[in-house]
């Protein structure tokens, strides 16, 4: 069965957040995501409060740049949201906007290895593990979180690139897809990713989530807003990508990522969305029961 959920995106002020997250809950969305798009909201701050706030739905963030943090942190905070909230927390990292990185003074010559480094570290750090690594980004001397969660916990990475999309797959528990992703761009992730997962020796048994986002927009207007925000990214000549229209529309736009390759969908409405509530209802309401 494919999950479904839906992003809050951060255009929208931090105090709107309560209100969608309460209502998530309310009508049975499965996840609700969030963004660390610089310079707007802290993913692991709204991801508490969110989680504070509910009692059901997971709550993802997609992503976590790397560049602005020490491995460290990512797993003190990491831990402490499994362990409050065991089984509803999702978070990815990355390298984040390469842009955005050089603004704050982080940008990595080598984003790749720092992601690899960040991933290897990370995950260890969560299973327990005591580590002392002397790496080119990542250095650790004899440090073990006090409070490590209680079980196994995915660690997810974002991906686009063919050779990020390989590291994802040898070093993270799940891949993280933007909606440039088309539904053929699925199914190359999902090649590339396995050739990362063979290439590690990883079981070929054991689960790696991809997560896509879809663009999605509905209403009288949904057209017009879909194509312009697809045109201020620069993405109108990519076909099949994002979806405008009535809940069958955006359905079969999500099951036709579904059977690319995606385990779970999450709609992401334009930036100028005029009713984030409304958009989180129809997407629980109208879109999961036509989702098989």
């Amino acid at each position: 069965m494919t999950s479904l959920g839906a992003v809050f995106r951060p255009q929208l002020p931090p105090e709107r957040l309560r209100d969608v997250v309460r209502l998530a809950d309310e009508v049975g969305l499965e996840e609700l995501w969030l963004w660390e798009d610089c310079f707007r909201e802290g993913g692991i701050s709204t991801a508490a409060a969110a989680l504070a706030w509910s009692e059901r739905v997971r709550v993802g963030v997609g992503l976590l740049p790397v560049p602005l943090r020490n491995v460290a942190i990512t797993a003190m905070e990491a831990a402490a949201l499994h362990r409050m909230f065991p089984g509803r927390a999702v978070l990815g990292v990355g390298h984040g906007v390469q842009d955005w990185m050089g603004q704050v003074g982080a940008r990595a010559e080598s984003p790749l290895t720092l992601l690899r480094e960040h991933l290897d570290a990370l995950r260890a750090l969560l299973r327990g593990e005591r580590l002392t690594v002397a790496g080119r980004y990542v250095r650790l001397d004899d440090v073990a979180l006090d409070w490590p969660p209680a079980g196994p916990v995915p660690v997810f990475a974002g991906g686009e690139g063919p050779r990020t999309l390989r590291l994802t797959g040898e070093a993270a528990d799940g891949t993280i897809m933007t909606a440039a992703t088309s539904p053929d761009g699925v199914r190359r992730a999902r090649r590339l990713i396995e050739e990362g997962r063979a290439a590690a020796g990883r079981d070929a048994g054991e689960p790696h989530q991809v997560v896509v986002y879809l663009l999605a927009a509905t209403g009288p207007d949904a057209a017009a807003r879909l194509r312009a925000e697809l045109v201020a990214e620069g993405l109108e000549s990519v076909p099949d990508l994002g979806v405008a229209g009535d809940a069958d529309a955006v359905a079969k736009a999500v099951q036709r990522l579904a059977e690319a390759g995606a385990d779970s969908v999450v709609l992401q409405p334009t930036a100028d969305e005029p009713d984030p509530e409304g958009f989180v209802r129809f997407t629980a309401e109208e879109v999961r029961p036509l989702v098989p």
